[in-house]
């Protein structure tokens, strides 16, 4: 059902590149409109999904920021990146989470970007494919304090999209990334996420991804043993801490990978409990 799409763009946001901004959203009138003011200089339009089952001010605040705005049924992550990237009109599509901001310096090499763009796609520098996509890298911001290890930076994200040249595959459940029809190359400039503000969040978040992921490993007819109830922890703890310099971040680091660690075992565990209760998927 479609709430509210406007007829003009505020005067900050016309006259820009062609680009489209899509959010998809629920329950986010904690962070949504520092988000849609990150962009409001950059895109000519602003595309926000809002879930029908949101409780909060979010679809209020997208109209408050001209955004256009539709309310629709869950249909999970990929689906739900696909329907908002049909809803958009622009050649280029970025991708934004509420919880992220796209700082100045990113907004100035998209703009650069596009300025080169002249309606037929770009053509990559290693091939004569069309570039259809571009990486960007991500700063992930846990209580106050941006890390540096862990498998948190750089933490590419492929959130630039030539629209027609994208789709978002819809048998993954989580963790969903676009699919491309040419190349993607990478932009320098940072996008910043307010990953984890409190502790209770980075539980219940975390918590969730282990039980979707354990569903899609149950699906692809993977089954847990007790040896992964100690070995995935283990390896995990030491590929983000070790590996991936997780201990650049002092005792916060050590506390997250560990987390990451405990939360591999709460997969494997529910993953053992699936098969024991032969449950569909």
């Amino acid at each position: 059902m479609t709430i509210a799409k406007p007829t003009g763009q505020p005067a900050s946001i016309q006259h820009r590149a062609s680009l489209s901004v899509a959010i998809i959203a629920r329950d986010e009138e904690r962070h949504i409109g520092q988000a849609l003011a990150s962009v409001a200089d950059l895109a000519t339009e602003i595309v926000t999904l809002v879930t029908e089952s949101t409780r909060d001010r979010t679809a209020s605040i997208c109209r408050s920021y001209g955004a256009a705005l539709y309310i629709e049924p869950w249909r999970g992550f990929p689906a739900q990146r696909n329907r908002a990237l049909a809803l958009c009109n622009n050649d280029w599509v970025l991708f934004l989470d509420a919880d992220e901001r796209v700082p100045p310096t990113l907004a100035d090499e998209i703009r650069t970007l596009l300025a080169t763009d002249h309606g037929a796609p770009l053509q990559s520098q290693t091939n004569s494919r069309p570039i259809a996509g571009y990486w960007i890298p991500r700063y992930n911001q846990f209580f106050g304090k941006i890390l540096h290890g862990g498998g948190w930076y750089p933490d590419h994200q492929l959130r630039l999209l030539r629209r027609g040249y994208a789709h978002f595959d819809e048998s993954r459940l989580v963790h969903e990334f676009a699919q491309l029809d040419g190349e993607a190359e990478y932009v320098h400039e940072h996008l910043l996420h307010l990953n984890i503000e409190h502790a209770d969040e980075l539980w219940f978040k975390q918590r969730s991804y282990a039980i979707q992921e354990a569903h899609v490993l149950y699906r692809e007819g993977r089954r847990a043993r007790l040896r992964n109830l100690v070995g995935a922890p283990l390896r995990e703890f030491r590929r983000r801490y070790f590996g991936l310099g997780g201990y650049k971040d002092g005792s916060l680091g050590l506390f997250l990978c560990a987390t990451m660690a405990y939360f591999e075992f709460v997969k494997y565990i529910h993953l053992m409990g699936l098969a024991l209760l032969r449950r569909p998927t």
